[in-house]
């Protein structure tokens, strides 16, 4: 789920953890993974301690740095941020921005414990020493 940054932002932080564990609570019954997206881009480094604590508070089982879609992605500063917030025992993800084996890694030193990107078959030959499969050889 995206967290309700517009909530978020202006205070109303009772409105933002009763939807985030309504969410849970629907995803439990499902036996759903639920992962809380915060928009890391667009929130101040207290707004993001904020969110993470919502979130934890709320049940969810992750929190996810972005969509890919806002106005930045993840970065190690902001991931580091959120494992420190969070513990151990909560998931951290950096999606939106990582595109190769370098800044993977880097996601994964700051303390991701997963990461989303549209490049990983790249990443992972990269990981690999190949060279990344041009798109015109590929047929994409």
């Amino acid at each position: 789920m995206v967290m309700n940054v517009g909530a978020l932002k202006s205070g109303d932080h009772r409105l933002v953890e009763r939807d985030v564990r309504a969410v849970v609570e629907a995803c439990r019954a499902g036996g759903a993974v639920v992962k809380v997206i915060i928009e890391a881009a667009l929130l101040t480094d207290d707004e993001k301690v904020r969110a993470c604590v919502i979130a934890k508070v709320a049940g969810a089982d992750f929190v996810k740095t972005s969509t890919g879609f806002g106005p930045g992605g993840a970065t190690a500063a902001d991931v580091a941020l959120m494992r420190r917030v969070v513990g151990p025992a909560m998931g951290v993800k950096a999606a939106g921005g990582v595109r190769d084996l370098k800044s993977a890694q880097a996601m994964i030193a700051a303390g991701a414990d997963r990461i989303g990107a549209s490049v990983g078959v790249k990443i992972v030959q990269e990981s690999r020493g190949q060279a990344p499969a041009s798109s015109a050889a590929s047929g994409y």
